[in-house]
């Protein structure tokens, strides 16, 4: 299990990955040595990577949308290699209920997706298609992101 000083650290990153090590170790109370140590042995296992979250519509990408894929067995794997290296798929991920794939979509237009999703209706056999535009981000990558809740999170911790 996950220790609460762990999290600590993971709020205090996924506030601002940038953040020193000098502030992360006053906001926490552990050594900067103890922190160092302790993100150098979590890179690659529970920190995946250090990135950036991206106002798209400011860099002229006004079009997002989730799209729920349900596709032929035979072209499953196909498509799911297709998306992956797709340009325009910021996240994908396997799901259930009925449906194989939901995919979020980066476009600068809507008829820029549409023709996208049109040429990938004549390449793959896929059985349905749910298009869902996003409107507005309300919350975007916030989990584990203020270290003031990571109590609430795992009250068995925080004796």
């Amino acid at each position: 299990m996950i220790k609460n000083k762990d999290l600590l650290l993971l709020a205090n990153l996924r506030a601002d990955s940038r953040m020193h090590l000098k502030e992360i170790s006053r906001n926490t109370r552990i050594p900067v040595s103890t922190l160092y140590d302790r993100i150098k042995a979590k890179a690659g296992d529970s920190i995946l990577r250090n990135s950036c979250l991206l106002d798209f519509d400011k860099l002229g990408f006004n079009v997002k949308a989730h799209v729920l894929f349900r596709v032929n067995k035979t072209d499953k794997e196909n498509l799911r290699k297709f998306l992956i290296k797709s340009l325009n798929v910021n996240n994908m991920y396997k799901i259930n209920n009925g449906y194989d794939f939901i995919v979020e979509f980066v476009f600068r237009t809507v008829s820029d997706m549409e023709n996208y999703l049109e040429k990938m209706d004549q390449k793959f056999s896929i059985k349905t298609k749910d298009v869902h535009y996003i409107i507005e981000d309300l919350k975007r990558e916030s989990f584990l992101s203020d270290s003031a809740l990571v109590p609430a999170l795992f009250p068995e911790d925080s004796q």
